[in-house]
Order: C-alpha cells, then structure tokens, then sequence
C-alpha cells in the first residue's frame, strides 16, 4: 500500500495521544446463488460508495467516547448500515491489519466479519434507513467474485473503479487471505494493481 507503512496492532495502540484511529469492515456471507444458472457467486462481499464517489469498507473514525477500537467500528457501522448491524459485532478475533499513514498521523485498522447470508442481506434492506444514507454513504454495492467469459467482466472490471486509500488492496488481500476466491484467481489481479 503506496506510502503506508504496516504495523502489529500492538505498536500501533502505543503510537500514543497524537495519532487518529480508523476503523473500516469488510462484511462477507456464504452465497449459495448462481448467476445466469452457470456463475456460482459462492459468497457476497459488502462495499460502499462512498460521498466522494470513490468505493471503500463501511467505517470511520473512532472517538474519544469509544472505549475500544472495535466499539468505534461498531458505532460507524450503525450510523452507516443502520440497526441491522446489532444482530452482530465486529471483534478483536476478526482483525486482518493496520498500517500508519501516508496521511499524518492516522492509523487505518481493518476487519473482516463473517455474516449469515440473511444477516447480509437484511444489513442491505435496512441501510437506506441508517443515519449517513445519502450523506456519507451514497449505496452498498457486492463485488462481483467472478470473471466473465470475456476475462473483463465481473471483478476485472469491478477492480477498475476509484478506490479510497487502500481499499482495493484490503479487497484483494482478504479475498485471497479468506479463501472467498477459487485458487489463483487474485495473484493475476494483484499483479495487475494500479499506482
């Protein structure tokens, strides 16, 4: 991830009082549905437009109120996906990384949470009625987990949009890290990875 650097969570919980914390999910669930009878999606990926037109994980700042950085997910994940978010919680078991930077002073912390397909799918149902609808978050959109005959479509395409930050490098990461991929499919597109 250009101009960040990775950290422990250890060593970035002791960067101390100077250092803004950010806490970003990616929500996933087994997917049994198969696209035009032949394209199984095997599982559902969560991601969002974002206000400034760029694609990222649902998230945000934690605040001096938040007693844990996982409380401060939770609270964003509610005040941006809606109530739907309270039948589960995102853990310190479901933390993947965290790198500092190249903003100064942030430490951007992210996650992974397995979902029921219906835990998923109500998260969907009820995220035009959560409180940064329309504001901070435009819509939820699923990544497409597999590639046309045409080798374009489905996640090559889908990996050409405008990315905040590293999310598209979290993307990639965890896919291949959780196995939400066949075999191989993510080492040709991380090669492929824009600068």
């Amino acid at each position: 991830m250009a101009g960040a650097r990775r950290l422990e969570l250890a060593e970035a919980l002791e960067l101390g009082p100077g250092w803004r914390h950010a806490c970003h999910a990616l929500l996933y669930a087994p997917d049994p549905g198969v696209l035009f009878g032949r394209i199984p999606l095997r599982y559902a990926v969560l991601m969002q437009m974002r206000f400034d037109g760029r694609l990222g994980f649902p998230g945000g700042f934690v605040d001096a109120q938040d007693s844990s950085l996982e409380d401060g997910l939770n609270r964003e994940l509610r005040e941006e996906l809606g109530e739907a978010v309270s039948a589960f919680r995102v853990e310190r078991a479901d933390y993947r990384s965290s790198h500092a930077g190249p903003r100064p002073r942030v430490v951007a912390h992210f996650y992974a949470k397995r979902l029921t397909l219906e835990q998923l799918v109500a998260v969907e149902a009820g995220a035009p009625c959560a409180k940064d609808h329309g504001l901070e978050v435009l819509g939820l959109v699923r990544v497409p987990l597999y590639t046309l005959r045409d080798g374009m479509g489905g996640l090559p395409a889908f990996l050409e949009n405008s990315f905040i930050g590293a999310a598209r490098e979290q993307l990639l990461e965890a896919l291949q890290d959780l196995g939400l991929l066949e075999s191989g499919s993510v080492l040709g597109l991380k090669n492929s990875a824009h600068c």
